[in-house]
């Protein structure tokens, strides 16, 4: 079964570079992903995301308020 990813941020250079890490990180691993940005203020706040970037796994927020390293979002995806 696919996982949903979402990279959660206004559009700014983090978010940006956090977005193409967790596509980079898909590949690498070789998931069945469907990697989404999500960069409508609404929608963030009500994921309960008070600072970008943010990472959501299946509707789960695993990570937010710092850029993640590829090693750290391959730890993230493979959880």
């Amino acid at each position: 079964m696919a996982k949903t990813i979402d990279v959660l941020g206004t559009g700014c250079a983090k978010c940006k570079m956090q977005y193409e890490t967790v596509l980079q990180a898909v590949a690498e691993l070789g998931l069945d992903a469907e990697v989404n940005k999500v960069e409508d203020i609404a929608q963030i706040v009500a994921a309960g995301v008070m600072m970008t970037p943010a990472i959501r796994i299946d509707g789960t927020v695993v990570a937010s308020g710092k850029l993640y390293d590829l090693a750290a979002v391959k730890a993230l995806l493979e959880a």
